[in-house]
């Protein structure tokens, strides 16, 4: 009994170890992505950062490209976590909980110049490698989902249609707003980008008529 103790007890520490580890070289690759692009994220770069030798990253990754594939997956699910958190601490109002996922993205930890820099990186992927190109879709297919289900939550009125495109276009005000301040935050402030949010959001909520609804035309 006490040998299969001690044997669990090795197991679940190699596993955790192999966690451990194989999570430290995507740190490093997330920080060599912002610091050096995809030019300079190289096996010696990522093993330098990481502190470990290039035969540890071969034994826990088939390559630099699939390492940046599981960055990217990374990176996306911390970003989908600190939104669900947000979300999670606005309480039970439908619309405390649409506002505070907005929002959430003008703050850190998603507001963060590094993170752009990482994003940035990625993005120069989308086009040429179908693998990044799939979890870029999958990443801002969730994202609207996401939205989608909270605007219908928020305002049971609104139709399919008009939740879709709401979504997308709260999607692309917030994605740009963050993207500005991630840049320069010269010209307005996080606070600014709030409100700007919010005015967008009231918007949505007071949409009357459905552009999209094509039920009396002809």
């Amino acid at each position: 009994m006490t040998d299969q103790a001690g044997t669990r007890t090795r197991a679940r520490f190699v596993r955790e170890s192999a966690d451990v580890r194989r999570q430290a070289l995507i740190d490093a690759t997330a920080r060599c992505l912002a610091e050096r692009g995809v030019g300079g994220t190289s096996v010696r770069a990522i093993c330098a950062r990481a502190g470990v030798s290039s035969g540890l990253l071969t034994h826990y990754f088939a390559g630099v490209d699939a390492l940046i594939l599981a960055t990217y997956v990374d990176v996306g699910a911390k970003v989908s976590a600190a939104l669900d958190a947000a979300i999670a601490a606005a309480g039970a109002d439908p619309r405390d909980r649409l506002r505070a996922c907005l929002q959430a993205n003008l703050r850190p930890p998603v507001l963060n110049p590094d993170l752009l820099a990482t994003w940035i990186a990625f993005w120069s992927l989308v086009k040429s490698d179908p693998a990044i190109a799939a979890v870029h879709a999958d990443v801002y297919r969730g994202t609207r989902t996401q939205l989608e289900a909270l605007l219908g939550d928020a305002a049971p009125g609104l139709s399919r249609a008009q939740r879709r495109i709401a979504a997308i276009s709260l999607t692309a005000l917030v994605d740009g707003l963050w993207l500005e301040l991630c840049l320069d935050r010269s010209t307005f402030s996080p606070e600014e980008a709030q409100a700007m949010a919010e005015s967008a959001i009231l918007q949505c909520l007071e949409a009357k008529d459905d552009p999209f609804d094509q039920s009396d035309r002809r």
